[in-house]
């Protein structure tokens, strides 16, 4: 089966899924608990994936009483599907894929994890060390390995670097690979299957803690700047319930009991706390981007699939 009919099967799939789920009324208890999902960032297990935020949700609950189920999807079209099909109340995005379920009146921003002053983090398109590839030009005729397609910082920042720098991913890459996680791309390319790989920082340096890759082999090519992925109500929540949900997270880093390790963020890595007063604005970025990588996003997965 071709990688572009895998993604179709497998979007498919998981909207059947989602939209056969039991619709239940969340209110916070015990018996309705508040229904999150997770987009599978990095390629970690599932169990991996929820002990990230764990830590964060189980704050929330100590701090306000109100009750979180976890789960996460299994991509990151599953997760937009799953929340505008009100199967959850909460999300957990990629900007790149909260963007497009914002723009279809699903989700609005909740929170975002804040640390140092920032709320960013960093794609780059990674090469190998001792590698023949020094500048973006040179990938000219050479190699890529991407993650999912809807992913912000192993698909779209890394093919919008390449626009930025005068290549045309289509038709100036030799081939492309679309592998289905930070990991797998940074792992293709430890392993020479390609000349880069798209990723983020914060992944490489998980990948490095997990053993996935060797520290040392891979270096930094070029990074892009980008809005940290948010936490996403479904819009159809009540204004008392929105109201309830940003003030806990506005406010769980000064609760009484709450130890500072608690409040972490993407990777699982600890944050000072979240920012509930934020604006859309903030997405703008991602929206731009999304303007010039989405139409040729069908492009390349065709490519990958050649």
């Amino acid at each position: 089966m071709s990688l572009l009919k895998t993604i179709v099967v497998a979007t498919a799939a998981a909207t059947m899924s989602i939209t056969a789920a039991m619709a239940q009324h969340a209110d916070g208890s015990t018996d309705a608990p508040y229904r999150v999902m997770l987009v599978p960032a990095d390629g970690g297990t599932a169990d991996g994936t929820i002990a990230d935020f764990t830590p964060l949700f189980g704050a929330v609950t100590e701090a306000t009483g109100l009750n979180f189920d976890i789960k996460v999807g299994q991509s990151y079209g599953g997760v937009i599907e799953a929340i505008c099909s009100d199967v959850i109340d909460i999300a957990w995005f990629g900007p790149a894929s909260y963007v497009p379920a914002h723009q279809r009146g699903c989700a609005e921003l909740l929170a975002v994890d804040v640390k140092g002053g920032e709320s960013v983090y960093y794609s780059a398109i990674f090469t190998a060390k001792d590698g023949h590839i020094k500048s973006l030009e040179d990938l000219k005729g050479g190699t890529l390995a991407l993650g999912d397609p809807n992913s912000t910082s192993s698909f779209v920042a890394p093919v919008l670097m390449l626009k930025k720098a005068g290549l045309d991913p289509v038709n100036d890459l030799a081939k492309v690979m679309i592998i289905g996680s930070h990991s797998n791309a940074l792992q293709a390319l430890e392993q020479g299957q390609v000349d880069a790989a798209g990723a983020s920082i914060s992944s490489l340096n998980k990948a490095i803690k997990q053993g996935a890759v060797t520290a040392g082999n891979i270096q930094v090519l070029a990074k892009q700047v980008l809005p940290n992925p948010p936490l996403a109500m479904n819009t159809g929540l009540p204004d008392e319930v929105k109201a309830t949900l940003r003030a806990a997270f506005d406010s769980v880093h000064e609760a009484e009991g709450i130890a500072p390790e608690m409040i972490r963020g993407y990777g699982g890595k600890q944050v000072d706390a979240y920012e509930a007063d934020i604006s859309e604005d903030m997405m703008q970025p991602v929206v731009d981007a999304l303007e010039l990588v989405s139409p040729i996003r069908e492009d390349l997965i065709r490519k990958a699939s050649e």
